[in-house]
């Protein structure tokens, strides 16, 4: 009852954010005219765009698979894919992107992967993304001044609040994953507050539970620490990833034959956005990175083509990612797990 009352509330807030979004951005504006300007793109150039969004999702399920194989935990690259896609559904329909990865976890249990694996696995993941975000804004703070001041004036107390919500929450996460025994200290004394303060009944079988699930996961923490090759991998294939969706903005710009803008502004600008709102407690950056985009790429698309662009954009990373994660999350839920509920009912 009160998953459907967390599902029910993620939907009506997602909605109401849409709405509210959607108001904000086209209130006043000639719909029709927008229409008539998107219809001029040429549309071949928007199948790279998709493709990169593609690349996107593919990217995480390859450094699933890479992490699992590394950990001794054999799973297929298409079963990878699906973990992936998962991820990235719950992630775009819930605020912060929470929903993602204990949608993952509970998938990959379903998989026979232990949970600390997973949560392991995942955390890396985690903070090696958010990394490669941290490093790109204070690649921008260090030597981009100039495209600081020319492009982000209008937006710069988004992209430093994110820079630094970004810094803590990597931090964090670092602790947690390369000081196994701390995370384990915490872990078990916040159990035991839960417990003192009756919001927990005091089990010994969950306490026992959470030792052998903790030591687990500092098994898995101590084997990355030592293999920092394996680390390396998934910091280059992370970049490859994030910048793939970045790119699509650009492809979007190609569509509408204009030129003038480097690849490089038009991919560091999406990327500045991807700082900004990332930790935002909104799904998927909705509002915030629309108000963004409108404030940042005035001088790439100009006042006429700004708001389709921006249609457009959005349109391939976020709401074509939603689209695709939602229907490969549909083949997760019918071919995850199933093999071995087959297997359970024959006997």
């Amino acid at each position: 009852m009160e998953s459907k009352k967390k599902w029910i509330f993620n939907i009506i807030f997602l909605l109401l954010i849409f709405a509210a979004t959607f108001y904000g951005v086209f209130h006043g504006k000639d719909m029709g005219r927008i229409i008539e300007i998107i219809k001029t793109v040429n549309p071949f150039w928007l199948i790279p765009g998709v493709i990169c969004v593609i690349i996107f999702i593919w990217g995480e399920s390859i450094i699933i698979h890479y992490l699992m194989h590394s950990l001794g935990i054999k799973v297929k690259k298409w079963i990878c894919f699906l973990f992936s896609s998962v991820g990235f559904f719950f992630s775009c329909i819930t605020p912060s992107a929470s929903g993602g990865q204990p949608a993952q976890v509970y998938y990959m249990k379903k998989e026979d992967i232990p949970i600390p694996i997973s949560t392991m696995v995942l955390l890396i993941i985690t903070i090696i993304y958010k990394m490669v975000l941290v490093l790109l804004g204070i690649a921008l703070v260090i030597f981009g001044q100039g495209f600081i001041h020319r492009y982000l004036s209008d937006a710069i107390f988004w992209f430093y609040l994110g820079m630094g919500l970004n810094v803590v929450c990597v931090a964090i996460m670092v602790v947690f994953a390369f000081h196994p025994n701390f995370a384990k200290s915490i872990m078990i004394k916040g159990h035991i507050l839960l417990e003192r303060i009756h919001i927990l009944k005091h089990r010994k079988s969950r306490a026992k539970k959470l030792v052998q699930s903790m030591d687990q996961y500092r098994g898995a923490a101590v084997y990355l620490q030592e293999n920092k090759k394996v680390l390396i991998v998934v910091f280059l294939i992370t970049m490859v990833q994030r910048f793939a969706l970045f790119a699509a903005t650009w492809f979007v710009y190609l569509a509408f034959g204009l030129k003038g803008t480097s690849a490089f502004t038009v991919i560091l600008l999406q990327g500045s956005i991807a700082v900004a709102v990332d930790m935002l407690p909104l799904p998927g950056g909705m509002g915030i990175s629309e108000k963004i985009f409108l404030d940042i790429f005035l001088p790439v698309f100009g006042s006429m083509l700004l708001l389709p662009g921006m249609v457009l954009s959005r349109g391939l990373g976020y709401y074509t990612e939603l689209i695709l994660s939602a229907i490969f999350t549909i083949v997760a839920n019918f071919t995850i797990g199933r093999k071995k509920k087959s297997v359970v009912e024959k006997c």
